[in-house]
């Protein structure tokens, strides 16, 4: 039987792929530009590792919790914000020059990705990286992060962080809607059961099992009060009812029909 919801495929996954990227390029930066024993170093590589490993286990735990899943990805977030800031305060106490978003040296950075795509799309290659080892992906900005100018590579890190950093937060964004329309675990689960019964129905409408059960809360779903279609059990997130459970209309929002649990 199939899992009702995915889970992992984090390593497919661009978000996942750049904190790679900076994880390996953070710690090769500490070990050559920091002194190895100081507390920004621990500090710096403890962020780009909890950045990637984080993205990992909140792919993990799509498959029972979306709202498990969704502060797991802010966590990672953070953490890459955190180092984000570390590198600017690198420059600014070296008296090093930050890139303006719109340089040519950030452009060129960004632009490493187009290019890799159209010399993939003329040979007729895959253009999603899907293809490359982590080796290869390093390749592509190798250029930039074993360059011996610290401020060089520090920039080129700051570019990655945005991306990355941008890559999760539209990855935010499609956890949240498909929370908003489909509810959490707990409400797929209810859903899936009550698609199961109604399947039992049509092939058996004899079965005995299917008369009411006040036993078992899977039997007593009510139909929606507005359309009449199925409902599933949903939990309450803000205002005085937060954290109740109710039932809400299995087409919302096409329909708000609701019932109090």
């Amino acid at each position: 039987m199939s899992r009702l919801r995915k889970s992992g495929g984090y390593r497919d996954l661009g978000s996942f792929k750049t904190a790679t990227i900076i994880y390996d390029a953070t710690y090769w930066f500490c070990e050559k530009f920091l002194e190895p024993r100081s507390r920004m170093v621990d500090q710096m590589i403890q962020a780009a590792r909890s950045g990637r490993q984080i993205i990992a286990e909140g792919r993990r735990a799509a498959a029972t919790s979306s709202q498990t899943e969704l502060r797991l990805l802010n966590v990672a977030r953070s953490s890459l914000e955190e180092l984000l800031l570390d590198y600017e305060n690198f420059l600014r106490h070296r008296r090093l020059p930050q890139w303006a978003p719109d340089s040519a040296e950030a452009e060129a950075v960004r632009g490493v990705l187009r290019a890799f795509r159209l010399q993939c799309a003329e040979k007729g290659e895959p253009t999603d990286q899907t293809h490359l080892t982590d080796q290869q992906r390093w390749a592509l900005y190798a250029p930039w992060l074993e360059h011996d100018n610290p401020g060089l590579r520090a920039n080129t890190l700051i570019c990655l962080i945005h991306q990355a950093n941008y890559l999760l937060d539209q990855q935010i964004s499609v956890v949240e809607k498909q929370f908003i329309e489909a509810g959490g675990y707990s409400e797929t689960l209810a859903a899936a059961r009550l698609a199961e019964r109604n399947r039992q129905s049509l092939n058996d409408p004899s079965d005995p099992s299917d008369r009411t059960d006040r036993t078992d809360p899977s039997k007593m779903i009510p139909p929606c009060p507005v359309c009449g279609k199925p409902m599933v059990l949903r939990t309450a997130r803000t205002g005085k009812s937060a954290g109740q459970s109710f039932w809400g209309c299995s087409v919302y929002p096409e329909c708000r029909g609701i019932v109090k649990g």
